[in-house]
């Protein structure tokens, strides 16, 4: 690369997820696509400048924040238990919690890409106009838009590199679902932040966990954008709203659908790996959720009863084709193919025998034991 080439980089990499592919424009559109809720708070002891809403008194606002990070901080001691995994920096928090209203959910989520996409774009730079660009950011911003009405919890172990992760607790999400099943609000949120506090402590335990992810996902990306037949003839519109899906998918642990046409037999036996150990981290969180028992939760096997039913369709026609639209369902196929996993490796070699799935990127499941855990156990047992 010549100096002047490099000079370009050098300005174009400052700026690309803002203008180039228009992340940083994202949650706007977030924001005026969807009713955007509010932020209620954001770290520990920050409040946020917007007023409540009329119908939601300040107080109320101040029960839900606080009751949520209270879950999350009574999470952590059991899941640790339950899991038997040990943090490698048992001094370091588990996670810094953010409780967060929709827009600031699909910011975090920008960030999140902006780790991802680092050098994935390469290919596009010589092309690209922004004018053009923003067009992959506005159809990513929509989905985000989408999806930030209906995620509970995330934890983002890739935004902060050398730092605990963010555990993002959407506020308002959480209160409308609990309403709508019926569910004690207390055993409710303590239920989610246990989900959310096992992804936590899979990263925690797991230091390289983050980057070998975030690294198969960039070096799958930048791959297709370079290789692919289709993709390299699309105009430069399509190749970055195509990028910015892809992203998007990654991040959430889905992309089968949205690569389809564009990727080669090994790409998508690259891309099912990666599906498969994001099933096992949906799957071990989602089965550690419930293992805490009545004790803990008293009203589990009700919560977990009636979110099930939630998940198996519940709503209108329109709502059922836009979970599929947004991969919902893929979603939920990957908690419960990884549920089962999990549940069937602990049967046969325990819980000790599980927790070698997180030895190293070589024993993490492929596609092909995720549906057979026995060959897993085969071949990392003996």
């Amino acid at each position: 690369m010549g100096p002047a080439r490099r000079a370009r980089r050098v300005r174009v990499d400052a700026r690309v997820l803002r203008l180039l592919v228009g992340w940083g424009d994202e949650p706007r559109r977030a924001a005026r696509s969807r009713e955007p809720g509010r932020l209620v708070r954001r770290g520990v002891g920050r409040r946020a400048a917007r007023p409540p809403r009329a119908d939601r008194p300040r107080a109320d606002l101040d029960r839900l924040v606080a009751g949520l990070r209270d879950a999350a901080s009574r999470a952590v001691g059991p899941v640790e238990e339950v899991t038997g995994l040990v943090p490698a920096d048992p001094a370091a928090p588990l996670s810094v919690v953010y409780v967060v209203d929709r827009p600031r959910w699909a910011r975090a989520n920008t960030e999140v890409m902006d780790h991802m996409t680092r050098g994935a774009l390469d290919d596009l730079l010589d092309d690209a106009q922004p004018v053009t660009a923003l067009v992959g950011g506005a159809q990513v911003g929509a989905t985000l838009a989408l999806l930030s009405s209906r995620v509970l919890g995330q934890f983002d172990p890739y935004s902060r590199p050398g730092g605990p992760g963010r555990l993002l607790l959407v506020a308002p999400n959480v209160l409308g679902v609990e309403r709508q099943l019926g569910v004690d609000p207390a055993d409710f949120r303590l239920w989610v932040c246990l989900h959310e506090q096992t992804h936590a402590l899979q990263f925690a335990s797991t230091p390289w966990l983050a980057d070998h992810l975030a690294g198969r996902a960039r070096d799958l990306i930048g791959d297709v954008a370079r290789s692919s037949k289709d993709f390299s003839e699309s105009r430069v519109r399509d190749k970055l709203a195509t990028v910015g899906r892809a992203v998007l998918a990654a991040v959430r642990g889905e992309g089968q659908a949205l690569l389809t046409g564009i990727v080669d037999d090994e790409q998508k036996h690259r891309l099912a790996d990666v599906t498969a150990v994001m099933a096992l981290l949906e799957g071990h969180a989602d089965v550690a959720m419930d293992a805490v028992g009545p004790a803990l939760v008293p009203t589990v096997a009700h919560i977990r009863a009636r979110f099930e039913a939630r998940r198996d369709g519940g709503g209108t026609r329109a709502d059922q084709v836009l979970r599929r639209l947004l991969g919902m369902d893929a979603k939920i196929a990957q908690y419960r193919d990884g549920a089962a996993f999990v549940r069937e490796v602990t049967q046969r070699v325990g819980q000790h025998g599980l927790n070698a799935v997180w030895t190293s990127p070589d024993t993490l499941p492929t596609a092909r034991e995720i549906a057979d855990p026995r060959a897993w156990v085969r071949r990392v047992h003996g």
